[in-house]
């Protein structure tokens, strides 16, 4: 069955074939589909599940935990597997993962399925995010994936209160159960390993170990903010009077911010730099979660979630792009997507740690602290790499 799944191993993939492309992004909206509507799901695991705020923010963060651990292991592992295969096992693993989840409501026993579906759900990510990033316009392809991601997210947004309505919180995890599985049938068209297939920065240059490790804090830090905020912004929205389809909605409309600031990041490239973007992108991001501090409406929540959402899709390319610079092999991007997926896992457990009940000001608070110390420690690198290329041209 898993031959007959992975197709012909022998017939060679063209990496920029519309079906290949095709293939990839549509995965690659599966494997982090959870955490793109993670806010609702928490929401469905406190009201539904009735777990507590701390409870659903450590499960949000065991399911980051498998798919950060399983991105580190990749980084080990990518060469030496067939893509096909540990694709088809894991999509097995999280459709598993999610329907084991319906059959308890243990705290101990639901986080640990949902760790495990995450650890399926990393291969899905790291796999795609690879082959994406092997095409020969990846820029512009990471562009199509992230707008289609988050297109999927604003119809998620929008579906879940009546989602949880009318089949309840088991019938939203036998969904993301048959969602994976609808991924067997496109991994025939991707490739089974990267041999021959190289991209590299074209502005690349080599900044020393000290600036790289700044360079890959600074993927943590930033995840840390964005996965301890987004974990809670439902409940930050009901919290402050919104009800739940009001709050969906403003969270569905935030995804298109999200579209906006991706497709911005997109027509920018690097005709401004990356600094002023980053630092464009990061105040906004700050600023979006001052205005959660006001007396909130549901104008106000709307304007906020959709700022915070535009700032981090104009961040997200510039720090892909300035992890590609900072290194001349290119391996310096693995790293800093391992950073971003350990921020992501750990970001809803160190929230859930400083919250107080019905009170989630300390969460606001440490997303913006958070966000302001990953500029300051991504603009060190970026004044170096950009020092670097003028010293080339000028030479």
């Amino acid at each position: 069955m898993i031959k007959a799944l992975a197709g012909n191993l022998q017939c060679p993939i063209d990496l920029n074939s519309t079906k290949t492309l095709v293939a990839a992004i549509y995965i690659s909206i599966i494997g982090p589909a959870v955490f793109i509507v993670q806010p609702g799901f928490v929401q469905g695991l406190v009201e539904y599940y009735h777990f507590t705020e701390q409870q659903a923010g450590y499960i949000a963060s065991a399911e980051m935990w498998g798919i950060a651990i399983t991105t580190l292991v990749m980084i080990l592992l990518t060469g030496r597997v067939n893509w096909r295969y540990i694709m088809i096992w894991s999509v097995l693993l999280v459709v598993v993962g999610n329907l084991l989840s319906t059959t308890t409501k243990s705290f101990v026993s639901f986080a640990a399925l949902r760790c495990i579906t995450g650890i399926g759900s990393g291969v899905l990510v790291s796999l795609t995010f690879t082959i994406i990033g092997l095409s020969a316009n990846p820029d512009r392809n990471f562009g199509y994936m992230i707008m289609w991601i988050l297109l999927y997210g604003a119809l998620g947004f929008l579906a879940m209160p009546t989602a949880y309505a009318l089949v309840g919180m088991d019938g939203v995890l036998v969904f993301f159960a048959l969602f994976t599985l609808s991924a067997l049938p496109f991994v025939r068209h991707l490739p089974s390993s990267g041999e021959d297939h190289g991209v590299v920065d074209a502005e690349a240059v080599n900044l020393t170990r000290g600036y790289r490790v700044m360079a890959v804090a600074t993927m943590l830090v930033y995840f840390l903010a964005q996965g301890a905020v987004w974990a809670y912004l439902f409940l930050i929205g009901v919290s402050g009077g919104g009800s739940e389809q009001e709050v969906s909605n403003g969270l569905t409309l935030s995804q298109f911010g999200g579209v906006a600031g991706a497709f911005t990041a997109a027509t920018l490239g690097i005709r401004w730099g990356r600094i002023f973007p980053l630092m464009a992108a990061v105040t906004g991001s700050i600023v979006s979660l001052t205005l959660l501090f006001a007396e909130m409406n549901v104008l106000l929540y709307a304007i906020a979630v959709c700022v915070f959402n535009y700032a981090w899709n104009l961040a997200h390319p510039f720090l892909l792009a300035a992890m590609a610079s900072f290194d001349g092999s290119g391996k310096l991007v693995v790293y800093g997507v391992a950073g971003q997926m350990l921020g992501l896992a750990i970001g809803p457990a160190l929230a859930a740690s400083v919250i107080m009940k019905d009170n989630y000001s300390s969460v606001i608070w440490l997303g913006m602290t958070l966000f302001a110390l990953s500029l300051l420690l991504i603009l060190p690198p970026l004044m170096q790499q950009k020092k670097k290329v003028g010293r080339t041209e000028n030479g």
